[in-house]
């Protein structure tokens, strides 16, 4: 588990870029300065752990491009100790990112062996979010909410009702919306039943999936 200052040049050099990319949240930007991604990944990436590209983490899963985690983790809008549920725990690089913001991070992996290597990794690294489980990120975890704010970091073809129903009025959901290609998708709850839209253009995303433990 080494973490060399060539690694915080790289990291220092892959903000850079996130800036350039229009990235300008400080508090993302430090995070993502401070978090040995390479140890996120499998060593063979090792050497490509600062490039701003996406990588196959195992279980036909992916950590998201360095670009998609800062630009999700803007749209949150993170205040310290604000709770936030995130559906695709992944390799924890993410949940890495809202935890060194402060947030309480919730989050839900249907993946097992990935529930099982993150859950084991994140604590080596001082990372300590609230909660970690493995399960149907569809349905959210309604016995903690509701949520500052949500986050869905795989592909969805529709926003599923149970999240909507654990966001706070005035939180934020945030989640890529389609099948083959995503629309960032943002809602904002105005109250019980009404939700503001905002759409941030195109990523990819591995599928979102339900029911499938």
């Amino acid at each position: 588990m080494k973490d060399t200052a060539k690694h915080q040049g790289l990291r220092n050099q892959l903000v850079t870029v996130l800036q350039q990319k229009g990235v300008t949240d400080k508090n993302v930007l430090e995070a993502i300065k401070k978090i040995p991604r390479h140890l996120f990944l499998n060593s063979s990436f090792e050497d490509y752990a600062y490039q701003d590209k996406a990588f196959p983490i195992g279980a036909g899963q992916t950590i998201s491009q360095p670009y998609t985690v800062a630009f999700q983790s803007q749209l949150l809008e993170v205040e310290k100790d604000h709770k936030i549920l995130e559906i695709g725990t992944g390799s924890g690089y993410q949940t890495a990112v809202l935890c060194t913001m402060g947030a309480k991070v919730y989050s839900v992996e249907r993946q097992n062996e990935l529930f099982k290597t993150t859950s084991l990794l994140l604590p080596k690294l001082g990372i300590r979010p609230k909660h970690l489980s493995f399960g149907d990120g569809y349905k959210g975890l309604p016995n903690y909410a509701p949520f500052d704010s949500i986050i869905v970091t795989a592909g969805a073809p529709i926003i599923p009702k149970p999240l909507m129903a654990q966001l706070k009025v005035g939180g934020r959901l945030v989640i890529p919306l389609g099948e083959e290609h995503q629309i960032m998708t943002m809602l904002i709850r105005k109250n019980e039943t009404q939700f503001e839209k905002h759409e941030f253009g195109e990523f990819r995303f591995v599928p979102l999936l339900e029911n499938k433990n």
